[in-house]
């Protein structure tokens, strides 16, 4: 009887540890790390695949992409974006690691703008200026999950009136599709309730060369862009659109990232220590033009970027500085790793020439990103 019992609670011990056997993901991660409370709403991971095998993790925090796992030349599977394990670095650790920005992508000057004669004076989190919505902005915001199927997720932000003290009750909408042809397609949808601005966009930061320890000045870019505008010395537009031809600007020929990146000579560069400015798309909003794409010779990776939006902000990671400790402990170097954030102008609500993003009652704000992978 007593042999039987120890043999009893031998199984029904094996059973409770095989119950709490950790289970990853194919990126290496353990969604329990990703489960907390934010504000009274409750955090997690999500995970979406393909049928070719590729993955993209999300967490409803700041609507981030934790990981994607492309293939690489020789059909391995490597995340080629950079982020943390668990949501706590996230919370703790000021980033926009792969998040849903908003409300205002990008810079808006002094953190002021005009709106049907009302000033809205916003809070700044950079050299005096607002960026990516302010210090609170809806990266560090939970976004409710409203659905998940096999390869997409949809979640949703309800920004209320004076939320960063931008105008107006906001319901915006993120969906996320991982497709068939290896396409994470980004649609954003938002409705208010007074007139507000909206300027959504995605803000991971790849490595396609899939190991962030090093940096990715050896990998092409090519931007759809004749144009760019240019920044003063606190990374805020000048107001001009100018030529990119003649300049290290100039991606219109591909060519490595690092090739100028170093060329303070050039003004543009000296002000965003490097790359940090927003081109001016030849697209004109149609998505099935490329806007950019960037490869990596080492594993033959190209993610390719379609938009809807005038324009990209190219970011070179110059302000990484190893502080952050990512996924797998490593810590992310500077240029460890390039931002492609489609979207529109900076500081677009105080230049009325450009391409408005005023949003009012009775009409939905929408915009789409395409990132397609492939090899090379």
């Amino acid at each position: 009887m007593k042999k039987i019992l120890i043999s009893v609670l031998s199984s029904v011990a094996l059973l409770i540890s095989c119950s709490q056997e950790q289970v990853l993901t194919l990126s290496g991660l353990d969604s329990q790390k990703f489960v907390t409370e934010v504000n009274g709403a409750q955090t997690g991971l999500y995970t979406i695949t393909n049928a070719n095998g590729m993955e993209v993790c999300i967490t409803n925090f700041g609507g981030r992409v934790v990981s994607i796992m492309a293939p690489d030349k020789d059909g391995n599977m490597l995340d080629v974006v950079l982020g943390f394990d668990n949501v706590q670095s996230y919370i703790d650790v000021p980033s926009d690691f792969g998040a849903s920005i908003g409300r205002y992508a990008n810079r808006i000057n002094d953190g002021k703008f005009t709106l049907d004669g009302v000033e809205y004076a916003l809070p700044t989190n950079n050299f005096g200026h607002t960026l990516h919505g302010g210090p609170a902005g809806w990266q560090y915001q939970v976004y409710e999950v409203e659905e998940v199927t096999p390869n997409s997720i949809v979640l949703v932000r309800n920004s209320p009136d004076g939320d960063e003290n931008f105008p107006g009750n906001v319901v915006a909408t993120v969906t996320y599709t991982l497709t068939d042809d290896n396409k994470l397609d980004i649609a954003y949808e938002a409705e208010t309730d007074k007139p507000t601005i909206i300027n959504m966009t995605h803000h991971s930061y790849f490595n396609l060369n899939g190991d962030p320890k090093n940096n990715i000045l050896d990998n092409i870019l090519w931007l759809n862009a004749d144009n760019y505008t240019p920044v003063d010395s606190t990374y805020m537009i000048t107001g001009e659109i100018l030529p990119v031809a003649g300049t290290p600007m100039d991606f219109t020929s591909p060519k490595a990232v690092g090739a100028e990146i170093e060329d303070f000579d050039f003004e543009q560069l000296k002000n965003g220590n490097g790359y940090d400015h927003n081109w001016v798309l030849n697209t004109a909003g149609d998505i099935s033009q490329v806007a950019a794409e960037l490869y990596s010779p080492n594993t033959g990776i190209v993610v390719r970027v379609y938009t809807d939006e005038p324009g990209i902000q190219f970011y070179s990671g110059n302000f990484l500085e190893g502080n952050a400790i990512g996924k797998k402990g490593i810590a992310y170097g500077q240029r460890s790793a390039v931002c492609l954030e489609t979207q529109h102008y900076p500081d677009s609500p105080n230049k009325p020439e450009w391409p408005s993003v005023v949003l009012r009652p009775g009409e939905t704000y929408t915009s789409r990103c395409i990132y397609e992978f492939a090899t090379k």
